[in-house]
């Protein structure tokens, strides 16, 4: 199992670890480390620190994602999901947050907000070239299989 390290800033100690929970799931629970109540007003966007700072390996990303109950119960979702952490990142992790739904949303401290999943990262080097290779889809994207 992959060991990552992580801090947490001064005045944090009280909010939970960052962890899974339950045996199989994919993502670290992460909290909200505000101090005062929050309130995500409708098409609000606002980073919402989580108090923590990582050292994700070499090779290694953190990705952060929604929660699911929070976006079918609330409409509330990453905007810019899944958020990248690089693994020369040390500066405290954030979340952007924002209120799709038609009314307010309310952050609490500790409040879990996003989930954290550790992935490999591949980094390749690109080759310009006069041509690239055909395929049988070519240039359709965007939905052009139907819905």
């Amino acid at each position: 199992m992959l060991e990552i390290k992580f801090t947490r800033e001064p005045g944090c100690e009280d909010l939970p670890l960052p962890s899974y929970h339950s045996k199989g799931a994919a993502g670290i629970d992460l909290c909200a480390a505000v101090e005062e109540k929050v309130v995500l007003v409708p098409g609000e966007i606002r980073c919402i620190s989580t108090g923590i700072r990582l050292s994700i390996p070499e090779g290694y990303e953190g990705q952060v994602r929604p929660r699911s109950g929070l976006a079918l119960k609330h409409g509330i979702g990453i905007l810019n999901a899944p958020g990248t952490i690089d693994s020369d990142y040390r500066g405290i992790v954030g979340v952007i947050l924002f209120n799709f739904s038609k009314k307010p949303f309310t952050i609490k401290r500790g409040d879990r907000i996003a989930q954290l999943v550790i992935a490999p990262v591949i980094q390749v080097k690109l080759k310009e070239a006069n041509s690239i290779d055909e395929t049988d889809r070519g240039e359709g994207g965007f939905g052009h299989t139907g819905m």
